[in-house]
Protein backbone atom coordinates (compact mmCIF):
# COMPACT_ATOMS: atom_id res chain seq x y z
CA UNK A 1 0.00 0.00 0.00
CA UNK A 2 3.08 2.39 0.87
CA UNK A 3 4.34 1.79 -2.40
CA UNK A 4 1.44 2.01 -4.34
CA UNK A 5 0.85 5.65 -2.51
CA UNK A 6 4.61 7.25 -3.55
CA UNK A 7 3.88 5.63 -6.72
CA UNK A 8 0.51 7.53 -7.17
CA UNK A 9 2.37 10.70 -5.96
CA UNK A 10 5.58 10.99 -7.94
CA UNK A 11 3.32 10.00 -10.83
CA UNK A 12 1.43 13.02 -10.26
CA UNK A 13 4.38 15.09 -10.57
CA UNK A 14 5.30 14.44 -13.88
CA UNK A 15 6.60 11.03 -14.43
CA UNK A 16 3.42 9.07 -15.80
CA UNK A 17 5.07 6.05 -15.70
CA UNK A 18 7.13 5.88 -12.41
CA UNK A 19 6.71 2.61 -10.07
CA UNK A 20 8.57 2.91 -6.84
CA UNK A 21 8.51 -0.08 -4.72
CA UNK A 22 9.71 -0.84 -1.42
CA UNK A 23 11.16 -4.28 -0.77
CA UNK A 24 11.61 -5.99 2.60
CA UNK A 25 14.05 -9.26 2.89
CA UNK A 26 15.08 -10.74 5.90
CA UNK A 27 18.85 -9.45 6.41
CA UNK A 28 22.18 -12.04 6.18
CA UNK A 29 22.26 -11.63 10.12
CA UNK A 30 20.49 -9.51 13.08
CA UNK A 31 22.86 -6.47 13.23
CA UNK A 32 22.46 -2.82 14.33
CA UNK A 33 19.91 -1.80 11.51
CA UNK A 34 17.52 -4.84 12.61
CA UNK A 35 16.78 -8.27 11.22
CA UNK A 36 15.43 -6.95 7.85
CA UNK A 37 17.26 -5.52 4.46
CA UNK A 38 14.98 -3.04 2.72
CA UNK A 39 15.33 -1.63 -0.61
CA UNK A 40 14.24 1.51 -2.24
CA UNK A 41 13.39 0.37 -5.74
CA UNK A 42 12.47 3.53 -8.69
CA UNK A 43 11.75 3.16 -12.32
CA UNK A 44 11.12 6.52 -14.31
CA UNK A 45 10.02 5.19 -17.47
CA UNK A 46 7.95 2.60 -19.17
CA UNK A 47 9.77 -0.53 -19.91
CA UNK A 48 12.46 -0.26 -17.23
CA UNK A 49 12.54 -2.81 -14.43
CA UNK A 50 12.88 -0.71 -10.86
CA UNK A 51 16.55 -0.36 -9.55
CA UNK A 52 17.95 0.80 -6.39
CA UNK A 53 16.61 4.77 -6.07
CA UNK A 54 20.15 5.92 -5.53
CA UNK A 55 21.54 4.22 -8.48
CA UNK A 56 18.82 5.46 -10.99
CA UNK A 57 17.17 8.57 -10.17
CA UNK A 58 18.64 12.01 -11.22
CA UNK A 59 18.79 14.73 -8.42
CA UNK A 60 15.05 16.04 -10.07
CA UNK A 61 13.61 12.34 -9.69
CA UNK A 62 15.25 12.35 -6.29
CA UNK A 63 13.38 15.59 -4.93
CA UNK A 64 9.82 14.49 -6.46
CA UNK A 65 10.45 10.87 -4.83
CA UNK A 66 11.47 12.41 -1.55
CA UNK A 67 8.60 14.63 -1.58
CA UNK A 68 5.92 11.85 -2.05
CA UNK A 69 7.78 9.73 0.60
CA UNK A 70 7.16 12.95 3.20
CA UNK A 71 4.26 13.43 1.76
CA UNK A 72 2.83 9.83 2.25
CA UNK A 73 4.42 8.67 5.61
CA UNK A 74 3.47 12.74 7.01
CA UNK A 75 -0.45 11.68 6.47
CA UNK A 76 0.13 8.57 8.14
CA UNK A 77 2.08 10.02 11.01
CA UNK A 78 0.14 13.09 11.75
CA UNK A 79 2.74 15.26 12.42
CA UNK A 80 2.21 18.74 13.44
CA UNK A 81 5.31 19.90 11.58
CA UNK A 82 7.01 19.41 8.54
CA UNK A 83 10.72 21.15 6.93
CA UNK A 84 11.60 21.22 3.78
CA UNK A 85 15.18 22.74 3.24
CA UNK A 86 15.42 22.83 -1.03
CA UNK A 87 13.44 19.93 -1.48
CA UNK A 88 12.55 21.33 -5.20
CA UNK A 89 16.57 21.01 -6.14
CA UNK A 90 16.46 20.03 -9.82
CA UNK A 91 12.98 20.96 -10.96
CA UNK A 92 10.89 24.06 -12.04
CA UNK A 93 8.22 25.19 -14.10
CA UNK A 94 5.14 23.27 -13.72
CA UNK A 95 6.52 20.32 -11.60
CA UNK A 96 7.70 22.74 -9.15
CA UNK A 97 3.93 24.14 -9.34
CA UNK A 98 3.06 21.17 -8.37
CA UNK A 99 5.27 20.27 -5.66
CA UNK A 100 4.23 23.50 -4.19
CA UNK A 101 0.22 22.43 -4.51
CA UNK A 102 1.37 19.39 -2.27
CA UNK A 103 2.94 21.47 0.16
CA UNK A 104 0.15 23.51 0.42
CA UNK A 105 -2.15 20.64 0.31
CA UNK A 106 -0.29 19.05 3.51
CA UNK A 107 0.00 22.56 4.91
CA UNK A 108 -4.13 22.27 5.66
CA UNK A 109 -3.05 19.51 8.50
CA UNK A 110 0.34 20.70 9.90
CA UNK A 111 2.48 23.32 9.65
CA UNK A 112 4.73 23.33 6.76
CA UNK A 113 7.97 25.13 6.81
CA UNK A 114 9.99 25.18 2.81
CA UNK A 115 12.69 26.82 2.21
CA UNK A 116 13.24 27.35 -1.25
CA UNK A 117 14.85 29.20 -4.13
CA UNK A 118 11.24 28.76 -6.24
CA UNK A 119 9.15 31.43 -7.07
CA UNK A 120 6.34 28.53 -7.90
CA UNK A 121 6.80 27.35 -4.08
CA UNK A 122 7.29 30.30 -2.05
CA UNK A 123 4.46 32.36 -3.11
CA UNK A 124 1.84 29.26 -1.57
CA UNK A 125 3.09 29.77 1.77
CA UNK A 126 0.42 31.99 3.98
CA UNK A 127 3.43 33.57 5.16
CA UNK A 128 6.42 34.34 3.45
CA UNK A 129 10.41 35.26 5.77
CA UNK A 130 13.46 36.00 3.74
CA UNK A 131 16.58 34.12 5.25
CA UNK A 132 19.65 36.29 4.23
CA UNK A 133 23.37 36.73 5.37
CA UNK A 134 25.13 40.00 6.23
CA UNK A 135 28.40 41.05 7.95
CA UNK A 136 28.33 42.70 10.91
CA UNK A 137 31.69 43.55 13.00
CA UNK A 138 33.71 41.56 11.06
CA UNK A 139 31.79 38.03 10.38
CA UNK A 140 28.81 36.89 8.82
CA UNK A 141 25.65 36.75 10.70
CA UNK A 142 22.38 34.89 9.07
CA UNK A 143 19.28 37.20 9.43
CA UNK A 144 15.29 35.95 8.98
CA UNK A 145 12.78 38.77 8.18
CA UNK A 146 8.91 38.20 7.81
CA UNK A 147 7.72 40.16 4.46
CA UNK A 148 4.74 42.62 3.69
CA UNK A 149 2.78 41.31 1.36
CA UNK A 150 4.49 44.21 -1.10
CA UNK A 151 8.09 43.25 0.10
CA UNK A 152 6.95 39.57 -0.57
CA UNK A 153 5.77 40.36 -4.24
CA UNK A 154 8.86 42.17 -4.74
CA UNK A 155 10.77 39.35 -3.67
CA UNK A 156 9.21 37.12 -5.31
CA UNK A 157 10.03 39.29 -8.90
CA UNK A 158 13.31 38.85 -7.84
CA UNK A 159 13.20 35.08 -7.69
CA UNK A 160 11.75 35.12 -11.12
CA UNK A 161 14.17 37.99 -12.73
CA UNK A 162 17.60 38.43 -10.61
CA UNK A 163 18.87 41.58 -9.09
CA UNK A 164 17.57 44.09 -12.02
CA UNK A 165 13.42 43.89 -11.36
CA UNK A 166 11.39 44.19 -14.54
CA UNK A 167 7.83 45.02 -14.34
CA UNK A 168 7.10 41.90 -16.16
CA UNK A 169 8.30 39.93 -13.23
CA UNK A 170 6.80 42.10 -10.65
CA UNK A 171 3.32 41.59 -12.70
CA UNK A 172 4.50 37.97 -12.45
CA UNK A 173 5.30 37.67 -8.97
CA UNK A 174 1.37 39.90 -8.37
CA UNK A 175 -0.41 37.13 -10.43
CA UNK A 176 1.31 34.11 -8.13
Amino acid sequence: ALSAEISDTVRSLGMPNAEFRVEIAPAPAYGENGADQISFLFSANLGHPPAQVEKVASGGELSRIMLAVKYTLARKAQLPTIVFDEIDTGVSGDIADRMGRIMQDMSRHMQVIAITHLPQIASRGDVHYKVFKEEKDGTTVSRISLLSDQDRTRELAQMISGTNISEAALRHAGEL
